[in-house]
């Protein structure tokens, strides 16, 4: 197989396996077809494209742009551009290769810089995926939520002080447990004034477990999947990635993490920061498991963090994540609304822009709140019924007054997955129907599809007739089918795309947008290693806990390798990281803490700043057993042997093809 210059250098530095190459030159992306064009046209009839508040709102507050300059790493990588979606301009029509909703969304995200959300109270915005909130305080700020990295967190600050003159950070607080919520910290306080006391950071009750564990136990794959969800692998173009919904896409920068000083545990807590008096309201398992909104009383401001946004969030995201409930998700906003409702006058989250006005808030508030409800409770009334999660959501429709509301178009989720999220969180994959119970694996099924249906030639002259109807959702479900049972079928991967393509260009969430364009992508030109935000940082891997860490290992073990493996191991972090007991046995490793087995195999001491250095790879076991750092007693072989039964997970796995 011949292989791009690209390709060959990263396959002969082992960075890249042969197999997931394409054997395919580059194809080039198409127009939208007519199809499509007509699809996305209709879109002027049927929503309120006349209404502008929103845009009032979204400048509302201006003081500075943002600096011009690209923001790079140390090696010279780009973190962040400013100017890579200055081809979307306000007031300007949507191309034919975007659903005119979502670029209308793209505008108003692409309206960036600092600026007044009430007096004392700003906001960055579009410097990364979310927003930064910065309060003055009597002594400093509060920083709210610090971006991803911490890199487009310190040009976020340095913009504030310029514009706002120097003043000391003296708190900041982390909504929820998301990256994007917390991953620029150290741009933005020294992990030193922290411990000093000199700086607190607050957080919801659950924060670092849920921090932690979600970005390192399904890491690998959830950060491959998110590479497609916010088009990082995409040129942000017309015919590429205009937005992610929710922002304009992630950075790319240094993820950090520094744990919270003060945590907030209950509803109806206060706490008075710099001045300034908080009414915390729990909010857990709603966009996150570990979220929390607020009340500024002298400021009256609701902080609602990420539960209600000017977009019909993920209750379930594609990147893959737990199910998120949108139950209640509703009962939180009602309970906002019943607290905060009658005094507030400004509404501010950690995406998209703020919105003024106590009946605005109110009516904003309502709509989101019945928005997350009418899912739950349609969904249930519709299973119900009999109907199946793909029944159900084909045929699910929001009333009027819900689906013309701006604020709860999909954007970022959609009443599709998250109508199909909701069926799972209550019933689960399964639909009832024994035939679905056991059915062949997609490489396995897709060889038979092809052979009942007359071979791959026969299915592809079918689906180019239905291609060219404009039916791209069953040409694409269809020739996947052959692309699975012959991967390297040019023209089966290539009508495949071209299925996807359109579909991207008429999507109105921009993660689905992203999904189908990044997919067509690699099907015409194979898997290529592009830039994309690693959250498993090292921040995060130092804030595991040992029990934490002892999961991640056991998730490595194969075992159909370790089946008939025994090994009984001691670990000793010393005494400030305690004692534990490891034991392989039916291919399983089991921890248990505070324990040591009087017959173990060996003994591990080493200190937790040794294991660290280790997990992140920065020297080998064996390099630290030379240095002194790690001792082993025992039958130092069992060690050997229980790291041999761990498979190492490859990054850039197949997505589109097996």
């Amino acid at each position: 197989m011949k292989l791009t210059p690209l390709a060959r250098s990263l396959a002969l530095a082992g960075l890249l396996s042969t197999a997931s190459i394409s054997v395919f030159a580059d194809e080039a992306q198409k127009d939208a077809a007519p199809a499509t064009k007509q699809a996305n046209d209709a879109l002027y009839q049927q929503l309120p494209f006349d209404n502008k508040s929103d845009f009032e709102d979204a400048h509302k507050g201006f003081i500075a742009a943002l600096p011009d300059a690209v923001i790079k790493g140390e090696s010279g990588n780009v973190i962040w551009d400013p100017k890579q979606y200055a081809f979307i301009k306000e007031g300007e029509k949507a191309p034919d290769t975007v659903n005119p909703s979502l670029w209308r969304q793209s505008q108003l995200i692409n309206i960036s810089g600092l600026f007044e959300v009430t007096e004392g109270i700003y906001q960055i915005r579009n410097l990364d995926l979310s927003n930064m909130t910065i309060i003055e305080g009597k002594e400093g700020v509060t920083v709210v939520d610090p971006l991803v990295s911490a890199e487009t967190a310190k040009v976020g600050m340095d913009l504030y002080f310029k514009n706002r003159g120097k003043k000391p950070v003296v708190a900041v607080i982390y909504t929820h447990s998301h990256v994007d919520h917390y991953g620029g910290v150290r741009g933005v306080v020294d992990e030193a004034d922290v411990k000093s006391g000199k700086v607190k950071i607050y957080a919801p009750a659950g924060f670092m477990e849920s921090a932690v564990s979600e970005n390192i136990m399904a890491g690998k794959v959830m950060s491959r999947r998110a590479s497609y969800m916010y088009g990082n692998l995409l040129k942000a173009d017309a015919k590429g990635q205009v937005g992610a919904g929710l922002g304009t896409t992630t950075s790319a920068g240094t993820v950090t993490l520094i744990a919270p000083t003060d945590y907030v545990t209950k509803t109806g807590e206060k706490r008075v920061i710099d001045g300034l008096t908080y009414d915390f309201m729990m909010a857990p398992g709603s966009e996150a498991p570990a979220e929390m909104l607020w009340f500024i009383e002298e400021k009256k401001v609701i902080q609602t963090a990420e539960d209600v946004t000017h977009t019909l969030h993920n209750t379930y995201s594609l990147r893959g994540a737990k199910i998120r409930e949108p139950l209640p998700w509703s009962k939180y906003i009602n309970d906002a609304i019943s607290r905060w409702g009658d005094k507030a006058d400004v509404l501010m989250a950690q995406h998209h822009w703020p919105t003024w006005g106590n009946e605005n808030v109110n009516k904003l508030l309502k709509s989101q709140r019945d928005l997350y409800r009418y899912i739950n409770d349609q969904t249930l009334r519709m299973a119900n019924e009999g109907l199946t999660r793909d029944e159900i959501a084909a045929q699910f429709k929001l009333p009027p007054s819900l689906a013309t509301m701006w604020a709860n178009r999909g954007y970022y989720g959609s009443v599709s997955h998250d109508v199909k999220a909701t069926y799972v969180l209550y019933l689960g994959w399964f639909d009832g129907n024994p035939a679905t119970l056991d059915e062949l694996p997609p490489e396995d099924a897709a060889k038979k599809y092809v052979e009942y249906m007359g071979g791959a030639d026969s299915i592809l002259q079918k689906a180019k007739t239905d291609y060219d109807k404009g039916d791209y959702r069953w040409v694409a479900q269809v020739v996947s089918k052959v692309v699975f049972a012959d991967p390297e079928n040019k023209a089966a991967r290539n009508l495949e795309a071209d299925a996807l393509e359109q579909l991207g260009y008429q999507a109105e969430s921009g993660p689905w947008r992203n999904f189908y364009l990044t997919g067509a992508q690699e099907l015409r030109n194979g898997v290529k290693q592009l830039p994309t935000p690693n959250t498993a940082s090292p921040d995060t891997v130092r804030a595991m806990t040992p029990e934490m860490f002892f999961d991640y290992l056991a998730l490595h073990i194969n075992g159909e390798k370790a089946a008939n493996a025994k090994a009984v191991l001691n670990v000793d972090f010393g005494g400030d990281g305690g004692k534990y007991k490891l034991e392989l046995e039916n291919g399983v490793l089991n921890h248990t803490a505070n324990s040591e087995a009087q017959n173990a195999d060996a003994t591990l001491t080493l200190s937790r700043e040794t294991l660290n250095k280790v997990i992140l790879k920065e020297e080998t076991l064996k390099q630290a057993q030379d240095k002194g750092e790690v001792k082993i007693t025992g039958n130092a072989d069992k060690v050997s042997e229980l790291l041999g039964y761990m498979d190492k997970f490859d990054f850039w796995f197949n997505m589109v093809t097996p």
